[in-house]
């Protein structure tokens, strides 16, 4: 990916859109709230960057200004609404972005379906150069790869644990290091498949909305 600079003034979209992260400049208008919600995976990160907002997470309340910042964790609904005399522009972030995103709620309090949104909502794309059988298929095999890495890390980590617990009982600290690495090393790949089934899974389920 090249380097691009990105203006809040003029890039009101979302910039980044990968299972990793999602990250979007937002604007919200003189008086407008944004329905609340929660998220079952992600943290939610808000930065506001020009007008004056307040946010309610998880039941407490505060106004923002340019240069503050909050955080809605896992779990804890929240919403904003423009509490000033001119638009709010704001910087957000959310970590992971897995579909669905969010978690809507009734005014009773009941949780709701869950809602997928098509991957435009995002300004992202399902890839539409695959059908949806092939998005299938895809999500299929990215899990059995997952599913296959996973066996051969559990192999690595269970033999490096058992290393790792001897070398603590017997005190020998110069052994821990290298059992570190070996536990650092079979993680890494879990993770990068897991992203990868994760994007599977993404265009997957927004392709479903989009028919």
């Amino acid at each position: 990916m090249a380097l691009t600079v990105y203006d809040y003034r003029t890039d009101l979209r979302n910039i980044l859109t990968t299972p990793q992260i999602r990250a979007r400049f937002m604007p919200l208008g003189v008086g407008q709230t944004a329905r609340g919600h929660s998220h079952d995976l992600g943290h939610e990160i808000f930065l506001i960057l020009q007008g004056r907002a307040e946010f309610e997470i998880d039941g407490e309340r505060a106004v923002l200004g340019p240069g503050q910042a909050c955080i809605a964790l896992v779990d804890q609904g929240h919403t904003v609404r423009n509490v000033g005399d001119e638009e709010v522009i704001m910087y957000l972030s959310v970590t992971p972005h897995i579909l669905p995103t969010h978690t809507l709620w009734t005014a009773e309090g009941e949780r709701e379906a869950p809602h997928f949104n098509p991957a435009a909502a995002y300004d992202a794309s399902s890839r539409p150069e695959l059908t949806l059988a092939e998005l299938i298929a895809e999500h299929q095999a990215r899990f059995e790869a997952l599913a296959a890495t996973m066996a051969e890390a559990l192999t690595a980590v269970r033999a490096t644990s058992v290393e790792m617990v001897e070398a603590v009982n017997e005190d020998q600290p110069e052994t821990v290091p290298a059992c570190r690495d070996r536990l650092s090393a079979a993680l890494l790949p879990v993770y990068t498949q897991l992203y990868d089934q994760a994007q599977a899974w993404n265009d997957l389920a927004a392709r479903t909305v989009e028919g």
